[in-house]
């Protein structure tokens, strides 16, 4: 980095930190929210499963509209076709996950399941690609394997834990980031007179 980069970071930097001690208190309120909301969350597991299902579905149909949208105006653009095909992949999905949430809620757990396997491998791959250059490569390592064995939680008690298993990451999730928000705003806000 050079060094006018470094002097242009410092003031940013300090601006930030100003920034975020005038307004402590938005933090404060917004980390308290997101905890209540993810310990509300984490008791309706089900519940939250289904509506991040039924949020999912709603976003792939708006994006697809909006993309056919777009798409009405650009017919003589390169890669026409295939957009127009991909934007009604897109709507016929949504449109899937919103008039049967309950397949949606299998589709999303196996999604769930796969994509946990393959980030188990690629940290497992990348904390023995680290282990020659750091000693801490036993910690991404650990990361990987309990992406593994949630993996395998998850799949071994398929389809029951469809009901319940993205709401709980999602729950667990805003109660992390509600956490860390809450931290942010006590650390800004400094020692009180």
């Amino acid at each position: 980095m050079s060094m006018r980069a470094a002097n242009d970071a410092k003031p940013l930097s300090s601006e930030v930190a100003a920034l975020a001690q005038a307004h402590w208190g938005r933090f404060l309120v917004q980390g308290a929210l997101m905890i209540a909301l993810g310990v509300l969350a984490a008791a309706l597991p089900v519940f939250t499963t289904l509506a991040v299902e039924i949020l999912i579905g709603w976003l792939l149909i708006i994006g697809g509209v909006w993309r056919v949208v777009a798409l009405a105006r650009s017919s003589r653009m390169p890669g026409f076709g295939w957009s127009l095909a991909m934007s009604i992949v897109a709507i016929a999905l949504g449109a899937m996950l919103v008039a049967m949430p309950l397949a949606g809620m299998l589709t999303l757990t196996m999604l769930l399941v796969t994509y946990l396997v393959l980030e188990a491998v690629a940290k497992m791959l990348f904390a023995l690609d680290l282990r020659r250059h750091s000693h801490g490569w036993r910690w991404a390592f650990a990361t990987g394997i309990l992406d593994l064995v949630l993996a395998v939680f998850i799949f071994a008690g398929w389809p029951s834990t469809a009901a319940w298993a993205i709401g709980l990451l999602v729950a667990i999730n805003m109660i992390f980031f509600g956490i860390a928000l809450v931290a942010i705003a006590l650390a800004a806000r400094g020692p009180q007179a």
